[in-house]
C-alpha cells in the first residue's frame, strides 16, 4: 500500500511555517490520541501516520529530501523506521508539543510527571557513515553488508547495568522522578525550578552492584554487521536512514539511527546528468563522412551503434532507456552520446598529399544553409 503524502496527512501546504506545522500536528494528535480513542486501532494507526509525517516535515534536512525525492528518497529517514513505529518513540520525540497544560501533557512526559505519567524514553546517538557506490549499483539498486562499531545493549545484564541484571534501586534523592524541584519565594511570588537529579543523572534509578561486563553502563561497543538496501536512482549527497541501528543509550532506551550518506564513484568514461548518462564519442572525420559501426560503453556493459554517413560534429545521439531509474518511479533516463570530431595535430607527408587533393574538392567546401544549425540550436532542439 502506497504511503500517503505527508503534507496531505497534516493538512498543510509546502510553504507552511514551523509554527503552522506544529499547530496542525498538535490538533490532529489530540484528535487521534490513544487516550482519547481507547481500543481504536484505526485511530492509533492515524496517530502514528501523522507523527511520522511531522517528524519529517519538522526537520529541515528530512523535509528537503522529501520535497525532492518523495517517500523513496527517505529510506526510512522518518526516525520511526518505516514500520517500526511505536508509541514510546513518538512520546519521547514530541513530548514538548503537549507540555503546555494539555490534558495529555503528563502522558507525553510534558507538563507534570506526576500521576503515573509515562516517562520520556531516552534515545541514543545517531551514527553517520559514507557509502560509495558505482554507477551500476546506483542504476540497479544494491544490498550492502557493512561492519559498524556501535553501542549495543549489554547481554550480561540485559542493559540495566547491574550485576546479573538484578533490579535497580530507586533513587532516594529524587524518589525515582529523575528531577529535583525547588521552590523559591521572590518579590514576584513563588518561583519553581526543576533540575536533573545529580545523584541518578535523571534516570530515577541507581546501580548498586555494577555489571562486570559493561561496568554499569548497560551497553558495550561491538562490531555489528548491518545489511543496507539501497534503492535504484540514489544520488551523490543523498542521505538515507535506518532507524534503530545507531547507538543505544546507557542503561535503557531506544537506539539512535544509522545515517548513510551516498557518494558516487567516478566512472572512467560515463558521466551522470540527473537520470541521464553522458558519453563523449571521439570520431575521426573519415568515419563521420562514410559512417561506421562503433562500440560504446553503457551502464550494463557495451553496445554497438551505427554512425550514419555524414554525421556532423556536435550531434547528440540518444539511446532510450539506457540511463538511470528515477528514485520516485518516474521512468528511466537515456544515454546521450555527444559526437566530437577528432582532428589530428600532425599528419604524415602521405596523409598531407591526400588531404591537399581533398581540400579543393567541391564536396569538401562548407555549404551553410537553412538546414545547417549551430551546436547551440541543435542542443535546444534536442531537449525541447
Amino acid at each position: 500500500m502506497a504511503k500517503k503524502d505527508y503534507y496531505e496527512l497534516l493538512g498543510v501546504s509546502k510553504s507552511a511555517t514551523p509554527e503552522e506545522l506544529k499547530k496542525e500536528y498538535r490538533k490532529l494528535a489530540i484528535k487521534y490520541h490513544p487516550d482519547k480513542n481507547p481500543g481504536d486501532a484505526e485511530a492509533e494507526a492515524k496517530f502514528k501516520e501523522i507523527a511520522e509525517a511531522y517528524s519529517v516535515l519538522s526537520d529541515p534536512d528530512k523535509k528537503a529530501r522529501y520535497d525532492r525525492f518523495g517517500h523513496e528518497g527517505m529510506g526510512g529517514a522518518s526516525g520511526f523506521g518505516g514500520g517500526g513505529v511505536n508509541m514510546e518513540d513518538i512520546f519521547s520525540q514530541f513530548g514538548d508539543i503537549f507540555g503546555d497544560g494539555s490534558p495529555f501533557g503528563s502522558f507525553f512526559g510534558g507538563g507534570g510527571r506526576s500521576g503515573g505519567g509515562r516517562k520520556a524514553v531516552r534515545k541514543g546517538s545517531d551514527l553517520r557513515i559514507k557509502l560509495k557506490l558505482n554507477i551500476e549499483e546506483i542504476a540497479n539498486g544494491v544490498e550492502k553488508k557493512i561492519k559498524v562499531k556501535r553501542y549495543v545493549s549489554c547481554k550480561t545484564c540485559s542493559g540495566n547495568g547491574s550485576k546479573h541484571g538484578t533490579s535497580l534501586q530507586t533513587c532516594g534523592t529524587c524518589n525515582g522522578t529523575g528531577q529535583l524541584r525547588r521552590v523559591q519565594q521572590t518579590m514576584l511570588g513563588q518561583m519553581v525550578t526543576t533540575n536533573t537529579c545529580h545523584t541518578c543523572n535523571g534516570e530515577g534509578k541507581i546501580v548498586m552492584d555494577r555489571c562486570e561486563t559493561c561496568f554499569g553502563e548497560g551497553r558495550t561497543l561491538e562490531e555489528d554487521l548491518i545489511s543496507i538496501k539501497i534503492p535504484a536512482g540514489v544520488a551523490e549527497g543523498m542521505q538515507l536512514s535506518m532507524s534503530g541501528k545507531g547507538n543505544v543509550p546507557s542503561r535503557g532506551g531506544v537506539a539512535g539511527d544509522l545515517l548513510i550518506q551516498i557518494e558516487e564513484e567516478e566512472h572512467p568514461t560515463l558521466k551522470r546528468d540527473g537520470n541521464n548518462i553522458i558519453f563523449d564519442l571521439p570520431l575521426n572525420f573519415v568515419d563521420a563522412i562514410l559512417g561506421k559501426e562503433v562500440e560504446i560503453p553503457v551502464i550494463s556493459g557495451k553496445v554497438k551503434i551505427n554512425i550514419k554517413a555524414g554525421t556532423q560534429g556536435g550531434e547528440v545521439l540518444r539511446l532510450k532507456g539506457k540511463g538511470l531509474k528515477d528514485i520516485n518511479g518516474y521512468g528511466i533516463g537515456d544515454q546521450l552520446i555527444y559526437v566530437n570530431l577528432y582532428t589530428p595535430k600532425s599528419v604524415s607527408s602521405e596523409e598531407r598529399t591526400i588531404l591537399e587533393k581533398l581540400r579543393d574538392s567541391p564536396n569538401f567546401e562548407p555549404k551553410p544553409g537553412n538546414d545547417s544549425k549551430s551546436i547551440f540550436d541543435k542542443m535546444k532542439d534536442f531537449f525541447n
